[in-house]
């Protein structure tokens, strides 16, 4: 019986805790200058024109592949996207 009482005076002295520390949140949150944040925006990038894919598989030297990954990264441009500008390019 003396648990319980305890139990319950501990619950309420909580209650109260957290109701004051949610009051004073809100005031808090209503006097204080809210900070902008800064965020960069990027445009988006225009997409090719669609068009049916086919596949095309290829084996070529790590250090290449290497090269081209990182290329890729720098530039923003997937592997299929570097293969096709590359191959168009070699091809006019």
């Amino acid at each position: 019986m003396y648990l319980c009482i305890f139990v319950y005076i501990d619950l309420c002295i909580m209650k109260k805790d957290y109701n004051s520390k949610l009051g004073s949140l809100a005031m808090k949150l209503k006097t204080e200058d809210h900070k902008i944040s800064i965020q960069e925006v990027n445009p988006i990038k225009p997409k090719l024109p669609k068009e049916e894919d086919g596949q095309l598989n290829v084996w070529i030297p790590k250090h290449l592949l290497k090269r081209v990954k990182s290329f890729g990264i720098e530039k923003e441009l997937s592997l299929k996207d570097i293969a096709i500008k590359a191959l168009e390019q070699y091809i006019t």
